[in-house]
């Protein structure tokens, strides 16, 4: 299982909604989460191992919103 950790955009339980249906029909994508109340909306997404820090960068991009990868 991997952890991958990004900096988004997504600021509110509306926004939330919008990402949803995208994390939850993926089928590596086991768990995943944003903290609103973190400076930098921090997404975290667990996965089966076969996605990478750009495939999320792209599914949040495609629903709109910005991602960046959060380094330590």
């Amino acid at each position: 299982m991997d952890v991958l950790i990004f900096k988004t955009n997504i600021r509110t339980k509306k926004k939330i909604k919008m990402v949803k249906p995208v994390f939850n029909n993926n089928p590596v994508i086991i768990d995943w989460s944003i903290d609103t109340k973190d400076i930098d909306n921090v997404l975290r997404i667990e996965s089966a191992g076969s996605l990478n820090e750009n495939d999320v960068i792209n599914l949040v991009r495609s629903c709109g919103f910005f991602c960046e990868v959060l380094n330590d």
